[in-house]
């Protein structure tokens, strides 16, 4: 009996003395591959920084903290006072993320600063083998406001949140390719500067073409893989309202072999040109919104022939090639 508890105490220490050297090596690497991003260009792979870095949550997860935390890409800063990702240490596949508010926001080209905030701001993401499971943000309370002389509102929502789902209908496991349903709502909205209150936002989406590969999605090739798997964007549904104001919009849009972009949105209104109007001059305003008909709503299509963006048979403007 004695030799048997001794035999099981032996494997009960073995079990925790290799599960603990397996949470000191993981938490290492990614400690160090995370340091390796301080080291990046910043235009192929954003750049962050973080004032004392930490890996921690032994022995079940890997809480990785990040105070003080600067990312930077392109022309783009970011800074915040803290980010934290979670994952448990058996389920490498889910990540948990939270950041601290406000996120000082500047752009080195135009010069413009502004700050956001927020009471919480989570994101997670879960993948299936590599491939997108789901991918969401949510934010309460956010704040956007002008910090370039002092704090200046721009717009307020108790509520903002952003979701990624996995098509499974459509991957192609032949050819490695997925899509993406993306769904956005925006509540409460308050944008003083446009005289908007309560405002309300939905947005539904389909990406299609992508790699089925997560890993994938930043290869600088992506489009034109894209492109030549046929995938493209569709615009399910995007609709946004005030008590006064309707604005509806569908359409799908695609690449050609070139980069340019094809495709169409048909756009409804109510309320918004007579909003818009001291914003967007005539005949601008038409030419994007359309006409009134009898029952007083706007209606029009916006089409995108070979990067060109026309309103009926006028050319309104044109987009460089995306690749």
């Amino acid at each position: 009996m004695k030799k048997r508890i001794i035999i099981l105490g032996a494997i009960v220490l073995a079990a925790i003395l290799g599960w603990s050297a397996y949470w000191l090596v993981a938490a290492g690497m990614v400690q160090r591959e995370i340091e390796t991003m301080a080291e990046a260009d910043g235009v192929t792979m954003p750049i962050l920084r973080c004032e004392g870095l930490a890996v921690r949550g032994y022995p079940f997860r890997f809480d990785v903290d990040c105070p003080n935390a600067e990312i930077v890409s392109g022309d783009i800063g970011v800074t915040l006072p803290g980010l934290r990702a979670s994952v448990r240490a058996y389920a490498l596949n889910h990540v948990l993320i939270s950041a601290k508010g406000p996120a000082l926001i500047s752009d080195s080209f135009t010069g413009t600063r502004n700050s956001l905030g927020w009471k919480t701001l989570e994101a997670s993401l879960r993948l299936d083998n590599w491939r997108l499971a789901r991918a969401s943000v949510v934010g309460e309370e956010m704040v956007w406001s002008d910090s370039l002389f002092g704090e200046t509102l721009i717009a307020q929502a108790p509520r903002v949140e952003l979701h990624a789902f996995d098509m499974p209908e459509i991957h192609d496991a032949a050819r490695f390719f997925a899509g993406a349903a993306i769904y956005g709502r925006l509540d409460g909205l308050d944008w003083p500067g446009l005289s908007l209150a309560d405002g309300r936002a939905e947005i539904q989406l389909e990406v299609t073409g992508l790699p089925d590969d997560v890993r994938n999605w930043g290869d600088p090739m992506l489009l034109p893989a894209m492109q030549q798997a046929g995938g493209g964007l569709k615009i399910v549904s995007i609709h946004a309202s005030t008590a006064d104001m309707v604005l509806d919009a569908e359409g799908q849009m695609q690449l050609d072999p070139q980069g340019r972009v094809n495709g169409q949105v048909d756009i409804r209104s109510t309320g918004v040109a007579e909003r818009i109007g001291p914003l967007l001059e005539e005949p601008v305003r038409t030419l994007v919104l359309g006409l009134p008909g009898e029952d007083g709503a706007y209606a029009n299509q916006i089409n995108f022939r070979a990067g060109t963006v026309f309103s009926g048979l006028v050319p309104l403007a044109n987009l460089p090639p995306l690749f």
